[in-house]
C-alpha cells in the first residue's frame, strides 16, 4: 500500500488520535523580537519537529492555509496539523524533512520564503514557498504551496 504522502491526509488521520498527542496543554506563547526571527524560529522548530516550539509562536487567532485551500484555524487545529506532520514517516508523518531557505523577501511586513525540502526518505528535493504574516512577535498566518502528494519517496 502506498504510504501517506499528503500533509492533508496526515492531518486528517491525526484528528481522530489527536487526544493522545495533545494530552499535554498547549505550551505558553513565546514572542520573537522580529518578524524574521519568528520565521527563523518556525523553520528551525519545524526541521527539528519540536512541537512545543512550533506551538509557542501561534496565537489563538492563527490560520494556516495549505494545498487545495484547506485551512486550519486556531491553536488547537494548528497543533493537530503539526502533530501529524511530526510523526515518523512509518506512522504517516514527515519527521526528518528538512526545509532550507533559498530566498527571502518582504512585502509590507509579510515575509515570503522560497524553500527546498529534502530528507533521507525522499528520492529528490522538493521546492515550494510560504508567505508568513507576523505580528507582535507571533505567527498569525501562513500560506504555503506545500503539497505532500508531490513528494517523491525512495522505494
Amino acid at each position: 500500500m502506498k504510504p501517506i504522502t499528503t500533509l492533508i491526509a496526515a492531518a486528517v488521520m491525526t484528528l481522530g488520535s489527536f487526544g493522545a498527542a495533545m494530552s499535554q496543554d498547549l505550551p505558553p506563547l513565546v514572542p520573537q523580537p522580529s518578524p524574521q526571527q519568528v520565521v527563523d524560529e518556525h523553520l528551525d522548530a519545524l526541521n527539528k519537529c519540536d512541537w512545543d516550539r512550533l506551538m509557542a509562536q501561534y496565537p489563538p487567532e492563527v490560520m494556516i492555509i495549505i494545498a487545495d485551500g484547506v485551512s486550519f484555524r486556531g491553536r488547537e487545529a494548528v497543533g493537530e496539523l503539526f502533530a501529524g506532520f511530526c510523526k515518523s514517516k512509518a506512522d504517516g508523518g514527515l519527521n526528518g524533512l528538512q526545509f532550507t531557505t533559498l530566498e527571502t523577501f518582504t512585502v509590507e511586513g509579510t515575509l515570503n520564503v522560497i524553500w527546498e525540502a529534502d530528507a533521507e526518505f525522499l528520492a529528490e528535493p522538493y521546492k515550494g514557498a510560504d508567505a508568513y504574516v507576523t505580528k507582535d512577535g507571533f505567527m498569525y498566518a501562513q500560506v504555503t504551496t506545500f503539497d505532500g502528494s508531490k513528494l517523491k519517496f525512495k522505494e
